[in-house]
């Protein structure tokens, strides 16, 4: 199948990992993996989340890269392709326009938390947080997100920076963007474990970690852990989808699949080993939810030596995780109305950019002007703007796409496609392994998932 004279590739398969490792890899990993950890028992938890990793999240990751490539456009153009292709119905090409409309309305609230770390990174280097106590650590998080200027400032930073990547292209600006941020995330990640093993209790991190108590483990357990698992690894929002549609012929699907998988892992855990020995070392709550990373952890580098550097540059390394997610969540439209006759890449991803941007707002309004505001109050639903759009989401559209995808890989696309793609000539082991997951375990996890989540 011929891609589009306007459909660019990477220039390597390596930038291709590091892209879509930054693409896997943002705050799912190392704000939101520590605290649901400690919510749910420690290493009883990441046991299932790792197994429900390479078991279950990995088959999608590898059937998403294998659609984009086969489209060889965005994924609403390539399921049309693929459509034909297969002789299927038009409903599939759903999928497509659910990955946009998530995508965008993700990334219109995880600018927001992403603007908040970029704040957090220069008010730490001011030395805001030294010698700080637990309610002067509260107070700096509730005024931030009570002045709704300051959040609409964090808020359009970030997006700018994301627009002004994503403007450049694949070349001039998403591969050039990994190639910077993504080795310098890890070499301050690895810096970050390093200094908790001698800041923090680092022994009891490790035990707390890997030493799983399955007495802890239950249905909520389990289903978080999936849950976890699926949405760390960006499927169901057809950013994988865009990003392998501008892989070459020739490039490894499942070994790349397997690579990237297995980098986002690792963060995860190198994640939960930087903060967790600095959160036992001061008696803090593991299980301290959401406010983890942007109340508690502040309190710790507050009171340590070392805590302005350090402290900095933890928050500088979620900025950068935050950015090459939202890079990869904006291709999404982006790549969209560049398909269309007459959009360059620039007014693509500025026009994409503004629209998420002005959605935003409802999402920083609901920190603090809108903060009482219910639209679905008259529905019995206490949810505000932003509540609704996080539920939406993720209890929602993340799992019904990943769900919808898998089906259709499994269920409809021709076996001759996909054992084309995957450059498997005859149904081997492996092949027929995959097949299996991909027609019952990742659809029946996410349809499980799914359900628990809503009912």
């Amino acid at each position: 199948m011929q891609s589009s004279a306007k459909h660019e590739h990477w220039s390597s398969r390596w930038l291709f990992v590091l892209a879509a490792v930054g693409s896997s890899v943002g705050l799912a990993n190392i704000w939101r993996f520590p605290y649901t950890t400690g919510e749910n028992g420690g290493g009883a938890f990441v046991f299932i989340y790792i197994a429900a990793v390479f078991f279950l999240a990995l088959p999608l990751v590898i059937g998403e890269f294998m659609l984009g490539r086969r489209g060889q456009d965005c994924p609403t153009e390539s399921m049309k392709k693929l459509v034909r292709e297969s002789g299927a119905s038009s409903f599939w090409v759903v999928i497509g326009y659910m990955g946009i409309f998530t995508a965008s309305i993700i990334l219109s609230f995880y600018s927001m938390i992403g603007g908040e770390t970029i704040f957090y990174a220069f008010i730490n280097l001011l030395g805001r947080f030294q010698d700080i106590t637990p309610e002067a650590a509260a107070a700096i998080s509730g005024g931030f997100n009570g002045n709704w200027i300051g959040v609409l400032l964090a808020h359009s930073l970030f997006m700018a920076i994301t627009i002004y990547i994503s403007a450049n292209g694949i070349s001039g600006g998403l591969e050039k963007a990994v190639k910077f941020m993504m080795p310098l995330l890890f070499i301050i990640l690895i810096g970050m474990v390093v200094y908790a093993m001698f800041a923090g209790e680092f022994a009891a991190a490790v035990a707390y970690l890997f030493t799983p108590d399955f007495s802890r483990i239950n249905a909520n357990v389990v289903i978080d852990a999936f849950g976890q698992a699926f949405f760390s690894v960006s499927v169901g929002a057809t950013t994988l989808m865009a990003y392998g549609s501008y892989l070459k012929q020739g490039d490894s699907i499942s070994d790349s699949a397997a690579i990237i998988v297995s980098a986002d892992t690792l963060v995860a855990l190198l994640a939960g080993l930087a903060i967790f020995p600095i959160v036992f070392a001061f008696g803090l709550d593991a299980g301290g939810g959401p406010g983890l990373v942007f109340e508690t952890v502040p309190l710790a580098f507050g009171n340590m030596p070392g805590g302005i550097i350090f402290g900095t540059l933890f928050f500088v390394l979620l900025a950068f995780a935050a950015i090459t997610s939202s890079i990869s969540m904006l291709e999404v439209p982006v790549a969209w109305l560049a398909s269309k006759d007459n959009w360059s890449r620039k007014q693509a991803a500025i026009v994409s950019g503004v629209v998420i941007w002005v959605i935003g707002f409802l999402s920083v309004l609901s920190l603090n002007k809108l903060s009482g505001f219910y639209p679905l109050g008259f529905a019995g639903v206490e949810k505000t703007f932003f509540d609704i759009f996080d539920y939406l989401t993720s209890n929602i559209m993340l799992p019904v796409t990943g769900l919808l995808t898998a089906a259709f890989i499994g269920w409809v696309l021709p076996q001759g496609i996909s054992r084309e793609e995957l450059s498997v000539l005859t149904a081997n082991h492996w092949y027929r392994g995959w097949m299996i997951m991909m027609r019952y375990g990742v659809t029946a996890v996410l349809f499980i998932v799914f359900y628990n989540l809503v009912f």
